[in-house]
């Protein structure tokens, strides 16, 4: 039997749920109706407006019709979680569409960027009023900050991997090793959201955190050397060319550069905050 909750939709979360629904189909509309471009930047904007549009209508049904509470993982915990990777993807389309693909006399591509900062401020909002809502607590990894920085830490990879191209690492075994950095870290990422959200941590012989900590400061070490190796292979010798417009392969390279910089950075504060979890808090 389905019990229907009309709370679902009027409550706030659930009108700026029905706003982002509404305004990503509007973007990815506008934007397949302005033509197809083949460049992975393009197809990045195209998929985040479609996996926005999709989980959020999928929450709008699951909780009207009350499925929700027969789901075997912390409902809230999965929601806000999406909430804030969701304004992390439409952030990210919402620079990249109109610095790539909008100009003055391209009323579509003009149209579905302002919709899209529309989209990141209906998701950042559902982000706060989700963390903020009366029990004031987020049961479950995905909501806690260990949980935020390792979606922040696969979401940064994503960007990295739009920008690579095969003929940036073909021949250099040096920037074929900071391509194997990301994939690996971005697999240990996504193991860990998995498990951990899944609830399948007790199942280990041994200590999960302690297991994360290690992975942690692995992947830590080795964005730390491609961090140092990409920009040096990359881009050492290699200035940006005089006719280099936009989707210049030679902008790509600067923004795989800057990705692994801040992937370092998160990597380095997810392993600091773990190790302070496991062996000073956990202790006390």
């Amino acid at each position: 039997m389905v019990d229907v909750d009309l709370r679902a939709l009027t409550q706030p979360v659930g009108v700026l749920r029905l706003m982002a629904t509404v305004f990503t189909c509007v973007s990815f509309s506008l934007v397949a109706s302005a033509g197809h471009v083949s460049t992975p930047y393009w197809a990045w904007c195209m998929f985040t407006w479609c996996f926005c549009f999709f989980f959020t209508l999928l929450i709008l049904v699951l909780e009207f019709t009350s499925v929700q509470a027969k789901l075997p993982f912390a409902w809230d915990d999965f929601t806000t979680a999406f909430a804030m990777l969701a304004s992390l993807m439409c952030l990210s389309v919402s620079i990249m569409y109109p610095v790539f693909f909008t100009c003055q006399a391209c009323p579509n591509q003009i149209g579905a960027s302002v919709v899209s900062w529309v989209c990141f401020g209906a998701y950042a909002a559902e982000a706060v009023l989700t963390r903020l809502r009366p029990s004031g607590q987020n049961s479950g990894f995905l909501s806690s900050l260990p949980g935020i920085m390792k979606m922040l830490e696969a979401f940064l990879a994503c960007l990295i991997f739009t920008s690579l191209e095969e003929s940036q690492y073909v021949g250099s075994a040096q920037l074929q090793w900071c391509v194997a950095v990301y994939c690996l870290c971005f697999i240990f990422a996504i193991l860990i959201i998995l498990l951990s959200a899944g609830q399948l941590t007790s199942f280990f012989p041994f200590p999960f955190d302690k297991l994360v900590i290690v992975l942690n400061i692995l992947a830590a070490v080795m964005y730390l050397t491609a961090m140092v190796i990409w920009p040096f292979y990359s881009l050492s010798g290699n200035k940006r060319p005089s006719n280099c417009g936009h989707l210049c392969p030679w902008d790509k390279l600067v923004v795989v550069t800057f990705m692994t910089i801040l992937n370092v950075i998160v990597y380095t504060l997810d392993t600091a905050y773990s190790i302070r979890l496991v062996f000073c808090v956990s202790t006390q």
